[in-house]
């Protein structure tokens, strides 16, 4: 079994909000002690699998002590990030990390892009977006930044249309023409997959559609163009961390053609390198 450190939605919950986004930190904490292992807060699928798959074969040989903690939420990383209580992250799109900066007032910057995970739309009862009834309800995350994208896709395949210039700050209130009458549950991004059951269709993050064993290449009834697309999923550390060497030597390793091949080999199109 590897190493890695799973912190449950349950736990995470109670703490997300009450890290103190202003908190000080030790004088060795995760961040600030670069004599330490670097330890990156990662979503469980992919990020953690990637980073394990870097800890397991390229570390070591790098000379990198790589600790991997999995969180289950899109909040706790970047707050664990911000207080230092760990020394970078990898879960999100530069969008998202931006709207997080602007609402929490964190330090939270881009190291490099790493993968693509194709947004999609998936449902239990009908095989095609166009089969989907009159009055149909689309089950969507309810973050400002995928929420956004999920509408987005809707539109780009003729679903509706959204205001011009909106970009992934659209809500709802957006919608300018709605032809399907089609309405909208919006839920935590990692609920989404679980609500399939309970709504027509629902739009899913596709680390969250691997979690669920859906297969975004083949199962989602329409998905995210990785052409252009400025959501692919980052390295970030807090604001003065990024010349950290052991930071350095972690973007390289997940920048490499080892990872690339992995990433290909693994996810088979769900989840595409963006280097």
């Amino acid at each position: 079994m590897r190493n890695t450190a799973k912190i449950t939605t349950a736990v995470l919950a109670a703490g997300a909000l009450t890290l103190g986004l202003s908190a000080c930190g030790s004088d060795k904490d995760a961040a600030s002690d670069t004599s330490g292992p670097l330890v990156v807060a990662a979503s469980p699928v992919p990020h953690a699998e990637i980073l394990n798959f870097v800890k397991d074969n390229l570390a070591e040989k790098a000379g990198l002590d790589l600790e991997v903690k999995e969180f289950t939420d899109y909040v706790t990383p970047n707050t664990a990030t911000e207080d230092g209580s760990v020394g970078a992250n990898f879960f999100q799109t530069q969008p998202y990390l931006d709207d997080f900066n602007k609402k929490n007032s964190t330090h939270i910057v881009s190291v490099v892009d790493v993968h693509l995970e194709p947004l999609g739309l998936y449902s239990h009862k009908v095989k095609k977006a166009d089969e989907l009834k009159s009055g149909a309800t689309i089950a969507i995350p309810n973050d400002t930044v995928n929420e956004g994208r999920a509408l987005q896709l809707l539109a780009a395949n003729g679903l509706l249309t959204l205001k011009d210039g909106v970009g992934t700050s659209a809500t709802p209130a957006d919608i300018t023409d709605n032809p399907k009458k089609l309405t909208f549950k919006e839920l935590e991004a990692a609920q989404t997959p679980r609500s399939l059951d309970d709504v027509d269709a629902a739009v899913v993050n596709g680390n969250y559609a691997i979690e669920a064993d859906l297969k975004p290449a083949k199962d989602a009834l329409v998905l995210e163009e990785a052409k252009d697309n400025p959501n692919s999923n980052l390295l970030a550390v807090k604001e003065g961390q990024e010349d950290d060497p052991r930071v350095k030597k972690l973007a390289d390793l997940l920048t490499s053609p080892e990872v690339k091949k992995y990433i290909e080999d693994t996810y088979a199109g769900s989840v595409l390198p963006s280097f």
